[in-house]
C-alpha cells in the first residue's frame, strides 16, 4: 500500500503554511464571485449575492483587486459557475474526515479526491456517515502564541460570542506544532462583523478566513500512528486545487 509522504518531508513551514492558507482563501472567495455573476450578473445595485460579498471581502481585508478580476474572469467564454461539493472519508483509528470542494469540474475533483484518499490508506464513506458528527459554525481563528488568554475571553464575552473553543495542546508539541494553535471564538452570522470590529478595536489580530468552518461534536482521541497518517492525508487533500478547506474529529 503506498502511504502519503510524511508531512513534514512535504517542505511545509510557518511562513509557506500561512502563503498557502491565503492563497486557499483566496481562490475560494474568488469562485465565490464567479459563482454570483454568472447567477445574476455583475452588477452590485442587481445581484445581492455579489454586494454581499463585495462585503465579505472587506471584513475578511482580502484585497478588492481579487473582487474586481474575478467579476472580469467570469464573463470570460467558457468559465463556468463553481459548484459546492462534500465528500466523506474514513481516516485511521476511526477518525472522520469531511472535504468541502469548490469545483467547475465535478468529474474532475471526485476523481482527484478519491485517487488521494486510496493512495494514503483512507476509505470514501457515504454520504451522511461522518457530516452528522459535526456542526456548522461561524469562526474567528486567533493564534495561541499571540494572544493573551484573559484579554480574548473579555473581548469574546463583551461582543457576545457564543463560545471560545481553546487550543489542545501536547507536552510533546515542538515551537512549529505551538505556531499552528488557535483559539476559535465561536458566534452567529449576525454578530459575526461585531466580533471582527471588536478585535480590530482591541489590537487582536485574527486569521484571514472565510469565517466558516465544521465543528466536531466531539472528538476521536486516535494513537500517534493513526494521528501522523491522517494529518498526512488530510495535507495531501488539501493541495489539491479543488479542495478549500478539510476537518476531522481527530483529537
Amino acid at each position: 500500500m503506498q502511504l502519503c509522504t510524511p508531512i513534514h518531508q512535504i517542505g511545509l513551514h510557518r511562513g509557506g503554511a500561512q502563503d498557502a492558507k491565503k492563497a486557499k482563501l483566496y481562490s475560494r472567495i474568488g469562485k465565490e464571485v464567479i459563482s454570483a455573476v454568472k447567477k445574476g450578473g455583475p452588477s452590485l445595485v442587481s445581484n445581492k449575492a455579489l454586494a454581499d460579498l463585495l462585503e465579505k471581502f472587506k471584513e475578511l481585508d482580502v484585497p478588492k483587486e481579487i473582487f474586481e478580476r474575478n467579476v472580469k474572469k467570469a464573463s470570460e467564454k467558457g468559465q463556468e459557475a463553481y459548484i459546492e461539493k462534500v465528500y466523506e472519508v474514513y481516516g485511521y483509528g476511526g477518525a472522520g474526515i469531511i472535504v468541502e470542494v469548490l469545483t467547475d469540474k465535478v468529474n474532475r475533483s471526485v476523481a482527484l479526491v478519491r485517487e488521494v484518499v486510496r493512495d494514503c490508506g483512507g476509505k470514501m464513506a457515504d454520504p451522511g456517515s461522518i457530516m452528522f458528527k459535526f456542526r456548522r459554525a461561524r469562526v474567528v481563528n486567533i493564534k495561541a502564541k499571540n494572544a493573551d488568554k484573559d484579554q480574548l475571553l473579555a473581548v469574546a464575552l463583551d461582543a457576545g460570542a457564543d463560545d471560545v473553543i481553546e487550543p489542545p495542546i501536547d507536552e510533546e508539541d515542538n515551537e512549529e506544532d505551538l505556531s499552528e494553535r488557535y483559539y476559535k471564538i465561536v458566534t452567529s452570522t449576525e454578530n459575526y462583523t461585531a466580533i471582527l470590529s471588536k478585535l480590530r478595536e482591541e489590537g487582536v489580530n485574527f486569521e484571514p478566513d472565510n469565517g466558516s468552518e465544521l465543528l466536531p461534536l466531539t472528538t476521536v482521541e486516535v494513537d500517534d500512528e493513526a494521528e501522523d497518517l491522517n494529518k498526512d492525508l488530510m495535507a495531501k487533500l488539501l493541495e489539491l486545487d479543488d479542495v478549500e478547506a478539510v476537518y476531522t474529529d481527530q483529537k
